[in-house]
């Protein structure tokens, strides 16, 4: 299990300023999110795509979810099950690497799944946002950044935080075209 160091140059850790606020942060433009993931992999971290553009329905994320974080066969495919098992991702039983410095779930095209099952698309990021709030407290990072093809998304809080643009996109200019 790599742990947080106190000793680390913090002056470009892309980590803490994700998630000095929210471990779950919203983008728009893909290139912002490249770059962000480009050095998370660079920093030891294990990012796993999920790409929702697909996802019309509440088992199509299951689905996708279980195969890309090897859920086991007995997995519920609801949110309850969901949960259960994102447990034992923060264990580190299945889904995550012990090597790894952290997990960065990356959600693209989010807003497909968001229009579609608005109410699962909340529950889920606070699913992540509660199991990252339990990961720090075993010195370890897990995060959710969620693209939207929407730059107009908006989230409820999850684990009682808001869902934040990231630095770079902040600004409402910072998400229009052109």
């Amino acid at each position: 299990m790599a742990a947080f160091d106190a000793k680390t140059d913090l002056s470009d850790d892309r980590a803490l300023r994700l998630m000095i606020n929210t471990s779950v942060t919203l983008f728009w433009r893909t290139s912002i999110l490249d770059q962000t993931t480009e050095w998370l992999r660079g920093h030891g971290y294990q990012v796993t795509h999920l790409d929702a553009s697909g996802w019309t329905t509440e088992e199509a994320m299951h689905r996708e979810t279980a195969a890309a974080l090897g859920f086991p066969d007995y997995y519920g495919r609801n949110l309850d099950a969901l949960n259960d098992c994102m447990r034992d991702v923060v264990s580190q039983q299945y889904g995550w690497s012990p090597e790894a410095a952290g997990l960065a779930l990356v959600f693209t095209s989010y807003d497909t799944f968001a229009t579609h099952c608005p109410r699962s698309a909340q529950m889920v990021l606070d699913i992540m946002a509660d199991h990252s709030r339990t990961a720090s407290l075993f010195g370890q990072r897990l995060m959710c950044l969620v693209q939207s093809n929407d730059p107009k998304i908006r989230f409820q809080p999850v684990g009682a935080v808001p869902v934040s643009w990231n630095e770079a996109e902040w600004l409402n200019a910072n998400r229009r075209s052109g």
